[in-house]
């Protein structure tokens, strides 16, 4: 598919607009609660997101129709079919947030495919920028205070207080810039300075990124940027030099084999940077001392599999981790990674990686075929790789939970219409002639009288 574009589809103003409310929505992460048990999730890029679908109502096919009544009926029929209906009411509540996700991430979808590359480029490459400088000026110009006083106003729970671990594994307090926790600054610049990569015509922009990813290192360490090294994979794998055109069969096979060496390059790269800038964080991972890890990572791919073996069928019904709570206690307490130590006060809080939470929800068959319908949905939309934005998701998922929250599912379509972009191609317009071109008519060079 190519995806031309004329200087009427550039978007306007008010589009760039909405797009950097939507970004600025999901990179906060904040909720606004609407009653005592119904919050609203990212909610500035809640209204960002609606207006946005709103505005690119004309782009909605019969088809894509169809494509989200199947999702949301696959999910339907997830929830139930799961067992216990004393949660149904609960798993309705996480349908609907999970419809609200999906169709805001949709409307993002559609207006970033009528945009112009440079347009996305320059709004990622800002928030980029602006959050090296923020979290510089956090740390050595006083910002922090503002950022502190700020976040105990708009964040009603799970605000992150634990810089004295911060100084004993990175030597400082990692910055938060006005976000709930460190680690909500680390993914949405990997997410951003990832998508810059794909959309950016600029022509030393793998360099460039390389740039941001050390930057970022200096200003605001922590592990999840080394996925940022890892995400360039699937850019080379399935992404990178693509055409309209199919490729001659040895082209392919050699492109495939440059791709697959240097994404092996780059994973002893980001190992190696891992040992060295993050040695006391990977000791204690090695050694089962890292509780985040343990319950990013570890523990939540433990429950995927103890759920798929004993509720294959539906699992626990979307967030339904208080179904499977005494489960999840069970699973955790006798993993030989667990300590006692570690502090459990919510199943929720302890489930934090979106991708096992996906097999956690749904079990192996009713999420194989949410996995199936999601990816037909992506065909439809005319994605160049499928592969490649789940592999994306995928990655980012080691960094970030909340399953039905909107972040989860910007990643996936923000992932899709960039790789829609990446294909782009400005329409040729015609250029004017040189000068000592003006005399020639018709392929004949005219002879002056003189």
């Amino acid at each position: 598919m190519t995806n031309e574009i004329s200087q009427e589809q550039r978007l306007d103003w008010i589009d760039m607009l909405l797009i950097t409310l939507f970004l600025l929505g999901i990179y906060l992460g904040l909720n606004i609660r609407i009653s005592a048990g119904i919050p609203w999730p990212a909610a500035p890029a809640g209204v960002a997101g609606a207006i946005l679908l709103w505005r690119r109502r004309d782009m909605v096919s019969p088809a894509h129709l169809a494509m989200i009544s199947i999702v949301v009926l696959v999910y339907i029929g997830a929830i139930v079919s799961a067992e216990d209906y004393s949660f149904l009411g609960k798993r309705f509540t996480g349908l609907v947030q999970l419809t609200y996700s999906l169709l805001l991430s949709y409307g993002l979808f559609l207006t970033l495919i009528r945009a112009d590359r440079g347009q996305i480029a320059g709004i990622l490459i800002a928030f980029c920028l602006a959050m090296i400088v923020g979290c510089l000026l956090e740390t050595y110009a006083g910002l922090r205070a503002i950022s502190d006083a700020v976040r105990m106003k708009i964040y009603e729970s799970g605000v992150y207080d634990a810089d004295i671990r911060d100084q004993l594994l990175y030597g400082r307090i990692r910055p938060k810039l006005f976000t709930s926790e460190p680690s909500a600054v680390t993914f949405s610049f990997t997410l951003y300075s990832f998508m810059w990569l794909i959309v950016s015509r600029w022509r030393w922009k793998l360099a460039g990124y390389i740039a941001l990813l050390v930057a970022s290192l200096a200003a605001m360490p922590g592990p999840t940027l080394l996925l940022g090294l890892i995400l360039i994979g699937p850019y080379q794998l399935f992404l990178a030099g693509r055409t309209d055109n199919p490729q001659p069969g040895r082209a392919r096979r050699r492109h495939v084999l440059v791709a697959l060496v240097i994404s092996a390059l780059i994973a002893v790269i980001a190992v190696i940077l891992g040992q060295t800038l993050f040695a006391e964080r990977l000791h204690d991972i090695a050694t089962g001392k890292d509780a985040s890890f343990f319950y990013r990572v570890i523990g939540p791919m433990h429950t995927a599999l103890y759920v798929m073996k004993q509720h294959p069928w539906a699992g626990a019904g979307l967030t339904g981790e208080l179904y499977i709570a005494n489960e999840v206690l069970s699973v955790y307490t006798n993993s030989p990674e667990f300590q006692a130590a570690w502090p459990i006060t919510r199943i929720q809080d302890v489930l934090t990686n979106y991708v096992w939470l996906h097999w956690i929800y749904l079990g192996m068959i009713w999420g194989t075929v949410a996995f199936v319908a999601l990816t037909l949905w992506l065909r439809v939309l005319r994605v160049p790789s499928a592969a490649f934005c789940w592999a994306v998701w995928v990655v980012l998922g080691q960094a970030s939970g909340a399953y039905v929250s909107p972040k989860t599912w910007t990643v996936l379509f923000l992932a899709a219409g960039a790789s829609v972009l990446y294909l782009q191609r400005p329409v040729s317009r015609p250029q004017p002639l040189p000068e000592f071109a003006w005399g020639l008519r018709r392929g004949r060079p005219q002879v002056s009288s003189a």
